[in-house]
């Protein structure tokens, strides 16, 4: 599918201020800061969701949470320090920026400067139930692949 959505006209240059972790980004700062080395993208979904909807190219995926049942991943810590060894930051994705959250606080008390990427990778649910309609990484037209 192609959008016609343009990105840049929702690309903040700042984060917003948050608590608990460094800070909130738009999907177009994230990707800006991953090419540019400034931040590692961590996909935080599950397995299945990557496999099923879609991944970001050169995201390091540690799933905050294991399909089926939703169980807290009991590697996240040490599978997380792992991936953003060498980067200053990290930004985290998810499918709606929720779960995305929780790991980016995780990541602050383990000493990581983190950061939530807004909108997730689907984005919100419009009034008919759908994603992908009203934000999102794929909504804003940035790479993604199946």
């Amino acid at each position: 599918m192609t959008s016609t959505h343009n990105p840049s006209q929702d690309s903040s240059d700042q984060p917003t201020p948050a608590e608990g972790y460094a800070g909130n980004v738009t999907p177009p700062l994230a990707w800006r800061w991953m090419l540019e080395g400034k931040a590692i993208l961590v996909d935080v979904r599950t397995d299945a969701e990557r496999e099923w909807v879609g991944r970001v190219p050169g995201a390091i995926s540690v799933a905050w949470k294991q399909w089926p049942g939703m169980a807290m991943n009991p590697d996240f810590d040490a599978q997380l320090k792992a991936a953003v060894q060498g980067y200053a930051k990290v930004v985290l994705l998810c499918r709606s920026g929720v779960r995305s959250v929780a790991a980016a606080r995780r990541a602050s008390e383990l000493g990581i400067e983190a950061y939530n990427i807004l909108e997730g990778f689907e984005g919100d649910v419009d009034a008919n139930g759908q994603r992908n309609r009203l934000g999102g990484w794929r909504f804003r037209g940035l790479p993604w692949n199946q």
